[in-house]
């Protein structure tokens, strides 16, 4: 699906402001709380990471044991 700047920006001034009801493009979308408006907009930029030829990086832990 193509995701447009102004939705992204909607969502991102929506969930930084604490609002549920996000608005764009004559689009309306009530969100259950903030975690689902937050997964939204993670989904929305990986997916554009994705496409663009810029993928998220991974995060890895080092861990080490003595012996």
């Amino acid at each position: 699906m193509a995701w447009t700047q102004s939705e992204i920006d909607a969502l991102k001034s929506a969930y930084a402001s604490g609002v549920l009801e996000v608005r764009y493009d004559g689009v309306s979308t009530r969100y259950d709380d903030g975690a689902a408006l937050l997964a939204r907009i993670r989904v929305i930029e990986a997916e554009i990471a994705a496409t663009s030829g810029n993928p998220r990086p991974r995060v890895g832990f080092a861990s080490f044991r003595r012996s």
